[in-house]
């Protein structure tokens, strides 16, 4: 007798530098793992972009991998992606185009003519929830194509977000997700809960897929194949399942990393112009309802601020590592006066002001403390959160921690960890339909933070 084949749901995790494969066996533990990176090529304009062959041919590949190996049984299949990002395809699902870049610039022009005859930009952006960003609003990018390349817009059959192009080449079936319509992507109306009119009046609806929820499956397009495939999800919102689907009093999302975003699915306040001049935006839940988002670049600010610090008291970024927090440090700078929520505040002091290294690492995490306080404080609502969770990078460095903790004192405050969340999200979403063991309760670790 053979041993019995374990069964597992591969999901595929494309970022923007790492494009990794897991399988996780029912108890969402991780059993394979294989990742890749690949060099950028070039659009039509020289702009840097993804490699869109390389990236097909990969799926393929680590698929075939997979399926041949006699101790997995796979029974299903998803993707999670960045977003913010469109593949065009023609009839025979063929792409048309380079995967632009969503940091590609975009013509002023064709953006202001836009806003302009629909309500202005500040009507604009607060209908879609989307904060003016270039390419980053994706939908922008259709409109574009449209203007400046009508022949081979008229080939397009969809323009699909990249998590669904990956499900599609396995699955045959071309969808949209609310979670990617949902990104900052200027197409969708908050206020009707429907693609904004200048998306119907410009045609472009014909040329998006039909909506499903993110929780939908298809089966395979190979005949015969047993397994289901998922719709993809955009990866903001797929590190959010896990929480949604453990906790259910009311609760904000700090995901902590290059940009800190503070997620909360308990708000479905409108927007307000000053929310919206601070960089707050909605995203959709796989099941389609608003979250509101607070995003901050407190990672990057870290960095380049514990770089300076570093380099000022003649130190490697290596000894921040695991400063523990010292209260006495603490008392005497607060001591010193109030601390400015501005993020980048900290960067005009003079780190003359502080004794030792350690001392001037204290007073920067008090600074990114207070603007964190800030960004995540946008999103609170009439409902009263009861527990902030904070993951990524920032969940494990105690000063922050604990001052975050200290600064709000009503709320229960924790550091929470799980390994590579974004895919477990895109695991989980499609549980039933892969796993026969119940919901799992316990794949987020915990640490309370006391007031």
């Amino acid at each position: 007798m053979g041993k019995k084949r374990i069964p597992v749901v591969a999901i595929f995790d494309v970022g923007k530098t790492n494009k990794k494969l897991f399988l996780f066996d029912e108890h969402y533990k991780i059993v394979f793992e294989r990742s890749a990176r690949f060099l950028e090529t070039t659009d039509e304009d020289g702009d840097p972009c993804e490699n869109l062959e390389s990236l097909r041919l990969s799926v393929f590949d680590s698929l075939h991998e997979v399926f041949r190996k006699p101790e997995f049984d796979i029974r299903a299949i998803n993707f999670t992606s960045y977003g913010a990002s469109f593949v065009y395809v023609n009839e025979d699902g063929r792409p048309l185009t380079p995967l632009y870049n969503y940091l590609k610039d975009y013509p002023a022009k064709l953006q202001d003519d836009l806003h302009s005859r629909y309500g202005g930009l500040e009507a604009f952006s607060l209908a879609t929830a989307s904060p003016v960003l270039g390419s980053l609003n994706s939908g922008l990018q259709v409109y574009r194509l449209q203007q400046q390349q009508p022949d081979v817009f008229k080939q397009v059959k969809y323009g699909i977000h990249l998590p669904q192009y990956l499900s599609f080449l396995v699955s045959g079936q071309m969808y949209s997700d609310m979670t990617s319509i949902g990104c900052h992507t200027a197409l969708w109306d908050y206020n009707t809960n429907d693609y904004h009119q200048w998306v119907k009046d410009s045609g472009i609806d014909k040329k998006l897929a039909p909506i499903v929820n993110g929780d939908e499956v298809f089966s395979a397009a190979f005949p015969g194949s047993p397994y289901k495939v998922g719709v993809g999800l955009h990866d903001s919102s797929s590190a959010l399942i896990p929480y949604l689907l453990n906790f259910h009093e009311p609760f904000v999302l700090i995901s902590t990393g290059t940009w800190c975003i503070s997620f909360n699915p308990f708000n479905e306040e409108a927007l307000t112009k000053e929310q919206l001049e601070k960089d707050c935006l909605f995203y959709f839940t796989y099941a389609g309802t608003p979250v509101k988002a607070s995003r901050l670049f407190g990672g990057f600010v870290h960095e380049t601020q514990s770089k300076r610090i570093a380099d000022h008291f003649n130190v490697t970024t290596a000894r921040f590592k695991n400063v523990e927090i010292n209260w006495d440090i603490i008392d005497k700078l607060e001591r010193s006066g109030p601390v400015s929520a501005e993020l980048d505040a900290f960067e005009n002091i003079d780190l003359q002001n502080y004794t030792d290294y350690e001392e001037a690492y204290h007073a920067f995490v008090m600074h990114l403390v207070e603007a964190q306080v800030a960004a995540t404080k946008l999103v609170f609502s009439e409902k009263r959160i009861k527990r902030i969770f904070v993951d990524g990078g920032f969940s494990k460095n105690s000063i922050f921690m604990n001052l975050l903790a200290k600064r709000f004192d009503n709320i229960e405050t924790y550091a929470a960890s799980m390994a590579q969340a974004t895919a477990v999200g895109a695991a989980l979403v499609i549980h039933e339909h892969w796993n026969s063991q119940p919901m799992p309760n316990n794949i987020i670790e915990l640490r309370y933070y006391r007031a």
